[in-house]
């Protein structure tokens, strides 16, 4: 039977959607924490004592996310340090996130004359079980969809203004600073109203590691942004179109040096993305970018990636595959969103209304 992710819904103030949101993604926020510690190899009571060392951070830079996050500790029946362990996931022992395929695509190449963007997000399987979607309606902020796992308050997603953004996991780089995670970033970026807006947060914002954001907002603007631990990059590229895996296109990063650390399947991804939305601009339709997502090519390290059972890769083991695909229509506020590989199991769309 096909499958697809849960739905979960909250509004009211920092608090009150993360009480909302805790109590409903109850189940998955628990298991999320009891994987996080066996993979870290720590205990729970470890985990939750290093998330606490950050707290001062949430505090400085988004101190509405911790009051959010707090929430969510009531609402899941957890201590804070559970609750913001959570929205640091794997840099809690500086471990790098998963393989992924990002893309965007200006209004001039699609049948409808509107941008479409999204991504595969390539991880461990057991994350499956912890994902949902959830649609929020902050009392000051815009509204949002997000795709997210086990409590996490950021993620991928769109708001009502249309700003949207995917992302990869880098190779290589700055290196790791101490500062707060992607994670919240994810959820302010979600709070701006345009890319010029994404683009002076991520001026703003420090983070301990490095990262690909692929942006659009409402107004057909797109863009991506490799963001390190010294701050923003711009790898530029073509204007119509943009992809992204997992080594960089910046000018000052783009190197042997760090791309020994990426995935050898990141290179061709790269380019059997480009190559599919080259083939069809100025036709791609909906449908043809869920096949694009679907694709197989170099199976099974392709687009659309499958556990096998070779060796293991620097940043996603033999066992990591697609958990989700996702596709924005951000002048639309739509996001449609796959549970796994998108061969198996179709596209549910979930509206702004």
């Amino acid at each position: 039977m096909p499958q697809h992710y849960p739905l979960f819904e909250a509004r009211g103030d920092a608090r009150e959607i993360g009480r909302q949101h805790g109590e409903q993604a109850r189940q998955q926020i628990h298991g999320y924490l009891d994987y996080l510690a066996r993979s870290l190899q720590i205990s729970r009571v470890e985990l939750g004592l290093r998330a606490l060392r950050f707290q001062p951070l949430f505090q400085e830079q988004c101190a509405e996310l911790l009051a959010e996050t707090q929430g969510l500790a009531e609402g899941a029946g957890l201590p804070l340090a559970d609750a913001l362990a959570a929205q640091l996931r794997g840099e809690l022992g500086q471990l790098n996130d998963g393989g992924c395929t990002t893309f965007a695509v200006a209004a001039r190449g699609t049948t409808t004359g509107s941008t479409l963007i999204g991504q595969t997000s390539d991880n461990p399987p057991e994350l499956e079980q912890f994902g949902y979607v959830l649609k929020l309606r902050p009392a000051n902020h815009p509204a949002l969809l997000m795709w997210t796992f086990g409590g996490m308050l950021g993620y991928h997603g769109i708001n009502e203004y249309g700003v949207s953004h995917f992302a990869n996991a880098l190779g290589g780089g700055p290196g790791w600073k101490f500062a707060l995670s992607h994670y919240p970033l994810k959820r302010l970026i979600l709070q701006q109203r345009s890319i010029v807006g994404v683009r002076q947060l991520m001026m703003d914002f420090r983070v301990c590691s490095n990262g690909n954001y692929m942006l659009s907002d409402g107004r057909g603007a797109i863009e991506d942004i490799e963001l390190t631990s010294e701050g923003p990059r711009y790898p530029g590229g073509n204007p119509l179109f943009q992809v992204h895996t997992n080594h960089y296109l910046c000018q000052e990063h783009a190197c042997d040096e760090n791309w020994q650390f990426s995935p050898a399947d990141s290179f061709p991804r790269l380019n059997r993305m480009q190559k599919l939305i080259g083939e069809k601009f100025g036709s791609i339709s909906l449908n043809e970018v869920q096949g694009f997502l679907s694709d197989h090519e170099g199976h099974p390290v392709s687009i659309c990636r499958h556990s096998h059972h070779g060796p293991d890769g620097p940043m996603l083991n033999s066992q990591g595959k697609t958990v989700v695909a996702l596709i924005a229509e951000p002048e639309y506020r739509r996001l449609h969103v796959a549970f796994g590989n998108p061969c198996e199991n179709p596209f549910v769309t979930y509206e702004l209304d």
